[in-house]
C-alpha cells in the first residue's frame, strides 16, 4: 500500500496486490480449473460461462474484501471434507459419525442455524453490557455460521448428484434452500458493514431477522421434511436459475438488513439504547448503502428473470403475481433512493420506510406463494 498524487493534488491510497491475494487468486483459479477439467464435458456453453463469471466474481470479491480470502477457501475445505466422507455413497450419510453430526448438508445447515441463534444472543449481551469482547465473539460465531451454512449448501449440491445425475442441481431451488441462502447473504453483508464502520453493536438487530429465518428453516425441515432433496420441476430446469436466484437474494438480504438498521435508528433517535448503539447518522448511512446495493442486484435479478421468462414461456413479462410484486418492490426502493438522493430526505421517514419495505418484500417473497396463484405457484409452502 502506498500514497500517490491523485487528481487535484490530493493524496490517495493505492493498494498493491499482497501475498494473501495472490495465494487466494491461485487457489480460486486452480479450483475453477479442476471443476472445468472434471465436469466440463457435462456443461454447455452457458454453464461454462457461469463458471468463468463466478471465478472472476470470486477474484473481485477477494480483492475488494480481504476477509473473504480465508473465508472461501475454508468453506471449500469444509465442503470437500464432507464430500470426501461420502466416498461416492449416499448411504454413508446414515452410518458415518462425521456426516450424521457435522458435515452432511443437513447437519452443517443445522449447525449454521444453531450458531446464528447463539450469535444473536451474544450480540445482545454485548450490546447491553457494552462489551467489545462479547461483540467480537458474536462476530466470530456469525463467521462460523456462514462457513457451515455455505459448506452445507456445497455438500447438498454433491448429495443431489449422488441421488441421480438427473436429480442433481444447484441448491437454490426451493424455500428451504433459498432461506439458507438468504441467511448467508444477509450475514455476510452485515459482517462487511460491521468491519467497515467498526460497529458490532448493529449485530444485535441484524441477527434478529436472520434468527427469524432460522426458525422458519427449522420448522420447514422438521415439520415438512423440506431438507429432503427433490428433483427439479421442469420450470426450474434451466441454467438461468444459477444466476437469477442468487442475484435476487442479494437484494432481499440487503433490504432485510436495512430494515433492521431502520429499527435501530428509530430507537436511537428516541433515546432507547442510544448510548449503546452507533450514532443515528451512521445507521442511516449503512442503511442507505445496503439499499443501494440491494437495489442494484434486485434490478439485475429482475432483468434476468424477464429473460428467463422469455426463454421458458415466450414472453418477457406477463403480469404474473410474482412479477407484479417484484415490480412493486423495485418501485418502492427506487422511490426510497430517489427521495434520499434528490430530495435530501433523512431520519425517521426513511427509517420507517425501510422497515415497512421489509413487509412489502416479505409478501413478494413468501406471501405471493402462499396466497396468490400464477406461473410461479411452484414455490408454495
Amino acid at each position: 500500500m502506498e500514497w500517490v498524487e491523485a487528481q487535484g493534488g490530493s493524496l490517495a491510497v493505492v493498494r498493491r496486490p499482497t501475498a494473501s491475494l495472490w495465494l487466494y487468486a491461485a487457489l480460486t483459479v486452480a479450483a475453477a480449473g479442476v471443476a472445468l477439467s472434471r465436469y466440463g464435458h457435462a456443461m454447455d456453453g452457458y454453464e461454462q460461462a457461469i463458471l468463468l463469471g463466478s471465478t472472476l466474481g470470486l477474484l473481485a470479491l477477494g480483492a475488494f474484501w480481504p476477509a473473504l480470502r480465508w473465508f472461501f477457501p475454508l468453506v471449500g475445505a469444509v465442503a470437500l471434507a464432507g464430500i470426501g466422507l461420502y466416498d461416492g455413497d449416499l448411504a454413508r450419510g446414515q452410518v458415518s459419525f462425521g456426516l450424521r453430526f457435522l458435515l452432511s448438508s443437513q447437519s452443517a445447515i443445522m449447525w449454521m442455524c444453531t450458531l446464528f441463534v447463539l450469535a444473536t444472543g451474544v450480540y445482545w449481551l454485548g450490546l447491553l453490557r457494552r462489551s467489545a469482547f462479547i461483540n467480537k465473539v458474536g462476530s466470530g460465531l456469525t463467521w462460523a455460521a456462514c462457513v457451515m451454512g455455505l459448506a452445507g449448501l456445497g455438500v447438498r449440491w454433491y448429495e443431489s448428484y449422488l441421488i441421480g445425475v438427473d436429480v442433481g442441481h444447484i441448491p437454490v431451488s426451493n424455500l428451504y434452500e433459498v432461506f439458507v441462502l438468504f441467511c448467508l447473504i444477509t450475514a455476510l453483508m452485515y459482517l462487511y458493514y460491521e468491519a467497515l464502520y467498526a460497529a458490532r453493536q448493529m449485530g444485535a438487530f441484524v441477527l434478529l431477522v436472520i434468527s427469524a429465518s432460522v426458525g422458519f428453516i427449522a420448522w420447514y425441515a422438521l415439520d415438512r421434511q423440506a431438507h429432503e432433496i427433490q428433483p427439479l420441476i421442469p420450470a426450474l430446469q434451466s441454467w438461468w436459475m444459477k444466476i437469477h436466484v442468487p442475484a435476487n437474494f442479494v437484494g432481499y438480504g440487503a433490504f432485510a438488513l436495512s430494515a433492521m438498521l431502520g429499527v435501530a435508528e428509530l430507537l436511537a433517535r428516541r433515546g432507547i439504547l442510544a448510548d449503546r448503539l452507533p450514532k443515528p447518522d451512521v445507521l442511516d448511512e449503512v442503511m442507505y448503502k445496503a439499499i443501494a446495493v440491494g437495489f442494484l442486484f434486485f434490478t439485475i435479478a429482475t432483468i434476468l428473470g424477464a429473460m428467463w421468462a422469455a426463454d421458458a414461456w415466450g414472453g418477457y413479462w406477463s403480469w404474473d403475481p410474482k412479477e407484479t410484486w417484484a415490480l412493486i418492490v423495485w418501485l418502492n426502493y427506487a422511490a426510497w433512493l430517489h427521495v434520499r438522493q434528490v430530495k435530501g430526505w433523512r431520519g425517521d421517514v426513511l427509517a420507517w420506510w425501510a422497515v415497512i419495505g421489509l413487509f412489502v418484500t416479505s409478501f413478494a417473497f413468501l406471501g405471493v406463494n402462499m396466497f396468490l396463484t400464477g406461473l410461479h405457484s411452484y414455490g408454495a409452502l
